[in-house]
């Protein structure tokens, strides 16, 4: 099976992550590059980071995690091999302006900056629509 991107398959953008539901917070791949990707995520109403109907810091921070484990997993998926297990190392800077609500599609841009010995140093910036809500630097693990 050949996945063309952009794809919202979920079952396919699941495949790619080790995370399962109800902790799940990526639904969509719209670019992929060895150094970079795009992922979106529609904000549910009974996700389990959505507190009165926003959807809090550490979702966001949880969402752009997995948008990273979804650059490992796409890779992995296309050189046809099972992707490890990662983890958060350290978060650099983590800054939001503002938090989104149930509803909204959020759409997470990774740029990777260096990758050493399973260590992964990420620049990430989410936006809903063309406006940037949050941005971070993290440092990501492979198992």
């Amino acid at each position: 099976m050949e996945i063309k991107l952009p794809t919202s398959d979920k079952n396919f953008v699941e495949s790619l992550i080790p995370q399962r539901f109800p902790f799940v917070m990526v639904d969509e791949i719209s670019d992929y590059s060895e150094n970079h990707l795009i992922s979106g995520f529609k904000i549910q109403e009974d996700n389990i980071f959505v507190h009165n109907g926003i959807f809090q810091a550490s979702g966001l921070i949880e969402h752009q995690a997995q948008s990273v484990a979804l650059h490992t997993g796409y890779k992995y998926y296309l050189l046809g091999k099972e992707a490890p297990t990662g983890y958060i190392g350290a978060i650099k800077s983590f800054e939001t302006e503002t938090l989104p609500k149930a509803g909204d599609r959020v759409t997470t841009e990774v740029t990777i900056i260096n990758e050493v010995m399973g260590v992964t140093l990420v620049n990430i910036v989410t936006k809903i629509d063309d406006k940037t809500i949050a941005g971070s630097q993290m440092k990501t693990v492979v198992k």
